[in-house]
Order: structure tokens, then sequence, then C-alpha cells
């Protein structure tokens, strides 16, 4: 039975299978991957029904998702034939890179870097094809032990089909729970650098339009993740396996309750530090990425400060918003709201400065139905009165230039996650803060998770912009990361996520979030706390309004 194939343009008939990359000029590796009526498939994907195709390069998120995951085949491939003996660890770092951590005290020098660039030159130089196979899960165990891949074993109990894909590339066996390009030559765009005591790997990224960005080191980020990491190795929870079998062995209330013991701890540092400086701070300012658990956090620092004796006030730099006549313009032609220029930053700091001065003064309070400021209350500060400021400007030196530094104390809050389903798969901490906010829009706002994964390329362009480079000039990160939390979201998200159709553009991304979420357990939020910052997403939160 012949087939109907809109591709490039055209639309053409066919009466035999055919494959994805013979549509296509072999020779042109800038096309990654495809969407076949919206769902994303290998190049090497045989096409036997009528489809549409999209053809995606490296400008394109899914196509990049399915690079990066090849790439980190060909650096684990690397190092197996020139370190066989060294376990590495790959996560995400610094200047959206890859980190490449040596395990068991092993550390990495200038010449293994080089060595390793070499390799991954030489493999990229050969084009070996990456070929794709089905083994039955008492398959994967033999091929797993055979070669030393005891962490695949380990996640390999919590996969919930029967089978699993490994793929063969000249003789070395992985599996990346990704799409992977057909062959090592579309892979010609990395850049290797040392980065004691390991190796950074960059790579291409969507939002720089396909290129590599400019490293940039950032070494309050990297030490936030090195310390993430140590707990979890700590806690058992630096592996969706590890965080399994700690629910399992100890019991869902002793993990939860281990959890939240780190915030705790993290909010009663923060506590010595502001009353240790108090006759300083006058301004607590707390910014960070969407749903990253500001709302919660700054409620919960409020109790901290008052079980010291401290009177803190909080004030919301939404309230400063110009009338959205006035605002800046986006690349659409619609009012920019995440611009800092939407805001009335000279009100704001004049405002800031009269009130740790002593003055009273009437604040705005920003009418959204009106679309303006109107009167809001009167306040004036008295002693150990510090005020509490909000958002993603919060940080920003020009909302609060006419404010000495030392007079402000800055805290950037985001989840800064070291979890791996296995030593060479990392979770992606952007995709944990969208599901968070998928879980959070629908419990609140109604929304459907496609309306919310609509506004999330919006949402991370205004974060590159207004928000990343502030966190380096923090005084405080809080990782506002909870290693049980998937587990617990995983109920929410899943209904959302698995109802969205294959022919829905947001399909690929449901796809690749339902392919991580299924591999941790199920827990029962009943013992999570009512202050708790996860409370903030799926409901049940004492700070509710």
């Amino acid at each position: 039975m012949s087939f109907k194939l809109q591709y490039l343009g055209k639309e053409k008939e066919f009466d035999k299978n055919v494959k994805l990359l013979d549509l296509i000029d072999n020779k042109d590796k800038s096309i990654i991957a495809a969407r076949v009526n919206n769902r994303v498939r290998e190049l090497t994907y045989e096409v036997y029904y009528d489809a549409k195709i999209e053809f995606i390069t490296v400008k394109d998120v899914d196509a990049i998702k399915i690079y990066e995951s090849s790439l980190r085949f060909v650096i684990a491939m690397a190092f197996a034939r020139v370190y066989p003996d060294v376990k590495i660890r790959l996560c995400y770092n610094v200047s959206r890179s890859i980190f490449v951590q040596l395990l068991e005290g092993q550390k990495s020098t200038p010449e293994m870097a080089e060595k390793i660039e070499k390799e991954m030159r030489k493999i990229v130089e050969a084009d070996y094809p990456l070929k794709r196979f089905v083994v039955s899960k008492e398959e994967a165990k033999d091929i797993y032990v055979k070669n030393h891949l005891e962490d695949k074993l380990a996640i390999l109990q919590y996969r919930p089909e029967k089978t699993i894909h490994l793929y063969d590339c000249d003789g070395y066996l992985n599996y990346m729970y990704s799409h992977m390009v057909p062959s090592t030559g579309y892979l010609k765009d990395f850049a290797v650098r040392f980065y004691h005591p390991g190796i950074i790997v960059q790579y291409p990224r969507a939002e720089a339009c396909g290129k590599i960005p400019e490293f940039v080191d950032a070494p309050t980020f990297g030490k936030t993740l090195k310390e993430s990491h140590e707990w979890g190795v700590i806690a058992g929870a630096d592996s969706v396996a590890g965080i399994n079998a700690h629910i399992k062995r100890d019991g869902v209330i002793d993990f939860i309750q281990l959890c939240e013991a780190r915030h705790n701890r993290m909010l009663a540092q923060l506590g010595d530090m502001i009353e240790s400086d108090m006759e300083n701070i006058k301004l607590i300012c707390i910014a960070g990425p969407s749903s990253s658990g500001k709302t919660t956090f700054a409620n919960r620092l409020r109790v901290e400060l008052l079980s010291r004796g401290l009177k803190p006030v909080r004030i919301s730099i939404d309230d400063y918003y110009l009338p959205k006549s006035q605002a800046p313009k986006d690349e659409d032609g619609k009012p920019d709201l995440e611009s800092i220029e939407a805001l009335d930053i000279e009100g704001f700091n004049k405002d800031m400065l009269a009130l740790i001065s002593g003055e009273e003064v009437q604040l705005p309070k920003f009418d959204f139905k009106l679309g303006h400021r109107v009167p809001g209350r009167v306040l004036k500060m008295g002693e150990n009165e510090p005020i509490i400021i909000e958002g993603i400007h919060a940080l920003n030196e020009r909302m609060t230039t006419l404010i000495p530094k030392h007079q402000k104390f800055k805290i950037f809050i985001a989840p800064q996650a070291q979890i791996n389903l296995d030593n060479t798969n990392p979770i992606s901490i952007t995709d944990l803060r969208l599901l968070r906010r998928i879980v959070r829009d629908y419990q609140f706002r109604g929304a459907s998770a496609e309306e919310t994964m609509s506004m999330w390329p919006s949402v991370r362009r205004g974060e590159f912009k207004w928000i990343y480079d502030t966190q380096e000039g923090a005084n405080y990160v809080y990782n506002s990361m909870l290693s049980y939390e998937l587990c617990v979201m995983k109920k929410y998200a899943m209904p959302l996520l698995q109802a969205i159709e294959q022919e829905n553009p947001y399909f690929p991304i449901a796809e690749r979030l339902i392919r991580m979420l299924k591999h941790f357990d199920d827990m029962p939020d009943e013992w999570v706390p009512c202050n708790s910052l996860m409370r903030e997403f799926i409901g049940g939160s004492c700070y509710a309004d």
C-alpha cells in the first residue's frame, strides 16, 4: 500500500518503507533528527505511513538534546578506550556544559583532557554508525555485568518496560535514555577544557542559535553544584536508584524529614549570617529563576528571622510595575513584563532609600485589574526591621543603586539538582523546574501542561537575560531542591503529560519528561510538611492566601 510524505516543502508518494536519511542529503550533518507527525524520530527511522516530516537542527531544543546525549556517549566511549580503568560520572555544570567527574578519588590532569579530546575527535572523524538494538531486561543484565556497568544495573529494576534499547558504536555499548544521531560524524562541534578536578565539555545550545556559548566561569554556581552532589552522596540520593532504594529501606517519612532537615539547616545558616550583621543589613534581596520556590522561601526566612527577635517586612517588586502601555515590547510586539524596564526603577530606589533612612513612605500597590498602581500601605521602618524584597530583578543593582552594597544581603535561590539516572545520564535541572511549573500552574491556575510549555521559551529567554548573571554576586545560594520531590510530583505530573496527544506540538517535551519520571517510585504526599517548599507546587501550603 502506498503512502504520502510531506517534507522540505514537497509531497511525495512511496510504495515501500523509506528511511528518513534517504529523504535528505546524507552529507548534510546539520540535520540532527526529525519530527514525524510531531513525534521526534532518529534519522535512521523508517516511515511506512502518511506523515508530515519536519527536519530539525541544533537550533532546535529537541535536536540539541539528542546532540548532547550522543556527545555524552562519545565522551564515555573515549574514556573506555583511553582510560578503561577510570570510572566517570557525567553531570551538568558551569557555562551550560557537561562536567566529567572522575570517581573513586581519581583526578583529571590537563594531559588527560588533551588525550580525551584527541580520542573524541578521532571517534567523530571515523564517523562510526550508532546502531540501535533491542534486548530483554535479562539480556541487558548480562551485558551490564560483562561490561562492569553496575550503575546501569541499579536503575534497570525501576524501568517499567520489559526491553532495553542499546547502542553499539564500533564495539562500544551504552544507552543514553534518548534518541541518538545516526553516526559520530554529526558531533564535530564541541570544546574540551581541563577544569579541576574534572573535565568540561561544551556543546552547541539552541538558545545560542546552535553555537557553543563563550565559556564563562561561575564559581558560586559551581560550588553550589559541588555541595549538592556531596550531600547527595552522603544521603544516598545522588541517583534515581539511590533515592528509590532509600525510600524502600528507610521509609517515606525518614526520607522526607532528611531532605527537609537540609532546608532547615540552610535557613538556620542564613539566620546566623543576617543576625550577625544586622547592624549593617537593611535590605534582603531574593531572586531566582521560575519555579525555584521563592515565595515559600521568603515566608520561611521571615519566620526564621522572627525567631531571632528581628521583624522583617516584605515588599513586592511587582507593585512597582509601570502601566502596560509604558512597558517595553518583546520580539512579538507584546508588553515584555520580564524586562527590568517594565518597572519603575527610580521610584523603587527612592522608596527603599527613604525607608531605610527611617522616613515614612506611602507604598504603591499594582492593581492588575486596572492595569496601573494605586496607593498602598504606609510604612515606617524601625530598628531590627530589615526589608525583604523578592522577584526576578531583586539582585539587579539597578533596582537598589541608591543603597550601599554593604547594606544589602543578596540571596539567589534555585533547585541545583545533581541527580543521575546512571553515571552517564544526568537529570536536567531545567526539566525539574518545568515539571514544578506544570504541576503548580495546573493546581492553582487551571492551566494545562501544554499552556505552561508554550510559555516556557519566553520564561527561559528572560532568565538568561536577567537572572543567571546575578547569581555570582549573591551572598548566599539557597539550593531549593528536595531529593524526594520527583517521587511526589510523579502522580501529579504524569496524568497531565500523558494527556498530551501525539499531534500536539508539545508532545515531544511531554514524551521526554515521561521518559525521566517513569523511573522514580511513587511517594504519597501526606507526610510532606505544610511549610515545605514542595507545597508551593502541589498545594496544601500553610502560606497559601
